[in-house]
């Protein structure tokens, strides 16, 4: 029996999970199951296995990348799902890893890493975005949005559910021909010009990654629109300082992430003094059902460095600081699910060039890091919120039938 015998057996109820221990002996936990995954994983050494069970998510997460912990049979997106399945059917198996005083210490350090400076912002968005443009180009759609994409039908391709987003959302800013656009976080430019198109506005970008910024300008110019749309290498809290009341409308998908819950006060703050008396908000964020939390160690060191995920609560509390009045809310209950499997797919089709491009052991922890996300967006706790705000109960039509109208206009669905 193996050290990892307590935990798996409590853990693995439904499908089946096989495990090779250094020594060659096997071990069997789960029954098989109609949709439940069967998984073989074969351990290189005795230290890989100590490492789970000190840590089950870290641990594990470091022995696949460091290569000791072996898929034998199915990937890792099925191992991931088969842990999260057991934990979703069967509360009583729920993986207890943490004692309270863990979880307390967790969020302690989700707090403490988040409060994310403006040195610190700047650093963090380095590690994750500026590792090259070519590696999101192998996984993301072709205008490289790098969010939750939106399925009106089930048979959309990744391309279409991304352009259907992007419409999904210019709906819901209400646009009109002239208006000012700001977007924050503007990623590779293809929201901004997006919106530029449908709705004759201009739009102005920020985002604090130098090869995003690089690229959504040339994007632009290339677009024929580097007149109507601007890119700017700014903290959103330095261009609230200079810029207040310039902008109609502010989009921000994908970015309130990165914000941190210690200033998410900040972060409304300046969205209201960057926005008209009239204006109208969409924040797009990855979001977590039920209280606030934090964030998991694998997450905080290799992927999203000052990341946290915001409850709607949280959320909704900070802006009603800074007098914004909440209009629409919408929750993507499944969407990211489908665009995370999608991301995955084409990761694992570009094994080689990606492997090339950084190494094997990065190809481990990005596969580890989008099978983990589908899981927890799956069967976790993780959603998607588009939260609409207004400073003004006038600035808007008395009903959403204009959302309708004009996604139809724009998306022609």
């Amino acid at each position: 029996m193996s050290i990892l015998h307590p935990f798996l057996s409590r853990v693995v109820r439904r499908g089946r999970l096989t495990i090779f221990a250094p020594d060659g002996s096997e071990e069997d936990f789960g029954t098989p199951a109609p949709g439940f995954p069967e998984v073989v994983v074969r351990f290189v050494s005795g230290k890989a296995m100590r490492r789970v069970i000190l840590d089950p998510r870290l641990g594990a997460a470091e022995a696949f990348m460091d290569g000791d912990l072996r898929i034998e049979r199915g990937d890792i997106m099925e191992l991931i799902q088969l842990f999260r399945m057991n934990t979703l059917w069967d509360r009583g198996s729920k993986l207890k890893d943490r004692s309270i005083a863990g979880e307390a210490a967790d969020w302690i350090r989700t707090r403490i890493d988040s409060i994310n400076r403006r040195g610190r912002s700047r650093a963090n968005v380095a590690h994750h975005y500026d590792i090259g443009n070519d590696l999101y180009r192998l996984f993301l759609d072709s205008d490289l949005q790098y969010s939750c994409a939106y399925w009106p039908r089930e048979d959309m391709t990744l391309e279409e559910a991304q352009a259907a987003k992007k419409a999904h959302i210019a709906a819901k800013l209400a646009l009109a021909p002239g208006q000012r656009v700001l977007d924050i976080g503007c990623g590779w430019g293809g929201m901004a010009i997006t919106l530029a198109k449908l709705a004759d506005v201009t739009v102005h970008g920020i985002t604090l990654s130098e090869e995003q910024f690089a690229l959504a300008q040339a994007r632009a110019a290339q677009a024929g629109l580097a007149d109507r749309v601007t890119f700017e290498l700014i903290d959103y809290r330095d261009l609230a300082l200079r810029d207040a009341g310039r902008f109609d409308r502010i989009v921000s998908v994908g970015m309130f992430e990165h914000v941190g819950a210690h200033n998410y006060d900040t972060f409304f703050r300046a969205c209201a003094n960057l926005m008209t008396a009239d204006g109208v908000m969409l924040l797009h964020t990855i979001g977590r059902f039920g209280k606030p939390g934090s964030t998991d160690a694998f997450t905080r060191k290799y992927i999203f460095p000052g990341g946290y995920i915001p409850a709607l609560s949280e959320t909704v509390a900070a802006s009603e600081k800074s007098r914004l009045i909440v209009t629409d809310v919408e929750t993507l209950r499944l969407h990211y699910a489908r665009t995370l499997r999608q991301w995955y797919a084409r990761t694992v089709a570009h094994r080689d060039e990606i492997t090339r491009m950084m190494d094997e052991r990065f190809f481990r922890m990005w596969t580890f890091y989008l099978a983990g996300a589908t899981a927890a967006f799956e069967s976790g706790g993780m959603g998607n919120y588009q939260i609409q705000f207004v400073r003004s109960r006038h600035a808007l039509p008395l009903t959403r039938d204009y959302m309708a109208a004009a996604e139809r206009d724009y998306g022609g669905w």
